[in-house]
């Protein structure tokens, strides 16, 4: 007798498999999306490919999430090829946004960027080193006014995270102690919401020199790099270390707090109240200190830096010999960076950024003297190519972070 459908016993699927089926199908949503995020378009067979998954599946997850709106399709231009052209996956870029905001001693910095880490809003303003309340109001206003002008431009903001120096509690949005400020014990993210409308994305912080280390992991996993150390110099000086593409935090969250190793010069005085602290020798203050008349101001240090650059172009041998100071501290420390945690790349951000070669060379070669490892380990030493605003641009691609673990629920959070 043949057998109908009907007659087909149907097996019992528990809820437990339904929703272990649903986070599955979640999870390989965000896997699509990410890998369209780091390769850029795709076809359907290069992505079935890239995440081996078989391309029926890729069809229905490329068709759940066209239904999001978060890619769409279109055919590849493919000149000079005969036959039909195959259609690529692209994301679609700026209906959903994370914004990211840096807060210095000198200035805070907002930026916006879409699921193709392309730059939907940079605005920066200029704060004084002053009371807590006063920097808070500042830094709410310019997040108020990011957030209108990226709703104003049809872009839902899906996360804030704000980037800070120091040691924070991430989980209270506490700063506990931050040199660069003068703070302690201040409770960041509490203090903006209750500045900023009751609607405000979800918030959070974290240290600045990891998310400059997000931020250049955004680039050099399209090299194949996913084991590396990103150093930040700037009133602080900071390390942010990821390890297979995660970030290093240590048991407490403390870890790549570098800036007060006692590896500087033991005669230099540091704001943390003791002496000798690389913060002390190679952050931006002792450098501007010995290529500038004092008093001097450290103000609009995107400027200062370029027109530090350009006479250090020129030659001129005030500022080549303080690189060189400069140069062979963070060597020392880099070196031994490197002999600890073996990194395939280290990058140099902030002020650091600024100089090239000028810096590198000294601290390519300090490295070689000093490090166990030969030839630094086969470790690529760099600058980054994001001066300032790298800790900024890694708090925006942080804020987006959850659209990547779980599409759906984000997108029904931002229809809501």
């Amino acid at each position: 007798m043949r057998m109908t459908r009907a007659d087909v016993p149907v097996p019992l699927v528990r809820s437990g498999e339904v929703a272990s089926r649903t986070a599955i199908r979640r999870a390989n949503l965000g896997l699509v999306l990410r890998d369209l995020n780091t390769h850029g378009s795709r076809s359907q067979t290069q992505l079935a490919e890239d995440l081996g998954l078989p391309k029926a599946t890729v069809s229905t997850l490329v068709s759940e999430l066209t239904e999001l709106g978060l890619v769409y399709q279109t055919d590849a231009t493919r000149a000079g090829a005969v036959g039909r052209p195959r259609q690529t996956v692209e994301l679609r870029g700026t209906a959903i946004c994370g914004l990211g905001v840096e807060l210095t001693a000198t200035d805070a910095r907002a930026v916006a960027l879409d699921l193709r880490d392309d730059v939907l809003l940079d605005r920066s303003i200029a704060i004084d080193r002053a009371d807590p309340d006063t920097v808070l109001d500042a830094v709410a206003a310019l997040i108020h006014d990011a957030l209108a002008v990226l709703a104003e431009s049809g872009s839902h903001v899906l996360g804030i995270t704000i980037a800070a120096p120091g040691q924070l509690d991430r989980d209270a949005g506490v700063i506990r102690f931050a040199a660069p400020l003068g703070w302690s014990d201040v409770q960041l993210v509490d203090g903006l919401i209750s500045r900023l409308n009751a609607d405000v994305p979800p918030m959070r912080i974290d240290n600045d020199a990891r998310l400059g280390a997000v931020a250049e992991y955004a680039v050099a996993r399209t090299e194949g790099i996913h084991d590396l150390l990103y150093v930040t110099g700037g009133l602080g000086v900071g390390a942010g270390i990821l390890v297979d593409g995660q970030i290093l935090r240590g048991a407490m969250g403390f870890a790549g707090e570098i800036g007060h190793l006692p590896l500087g010069r033991p005669d230099l005085p540091c704001p943390c109240g003791r002496s000798g602290c690389v913060e002390a020798t190679v952050g931006v203050t002792a450098f501007l200190d010995t290529v500038s008349d004092p008093p001097h101001a450290v103000r609009d240090l995107d400027q200062q830096m370029t027109d530090l650059r350009t006479r250090a172009d020129a030659g001129d041998p005030v500022v080549l010999a303080a690189l060189g100071t400069v140069g062979q501290g963070l060597g020392v420390v880099v070196g031994m960076l490197i002999d600890v945690l073996s990194p395939r790349a280290v990058i140099l951000g902030g002020y650091f950024s600024y100089f090239g070669e000028h810096l590198l060379t000294h601290v390519r070669g300090a490295v070689e003297a000093r490090a166990i490892a030969g030839q630094a380990g086969g470790c690529d030493i760099r600058t980054s190519g994001f001066a300032f605003t790298g800790p900024a641009r890694g708090a925006a691609h942080t804020a987006l972070e959850a659209l990547f673990t779980d599409p759906v629920a984000c997108m029904e959070h931002a229809s809501s």
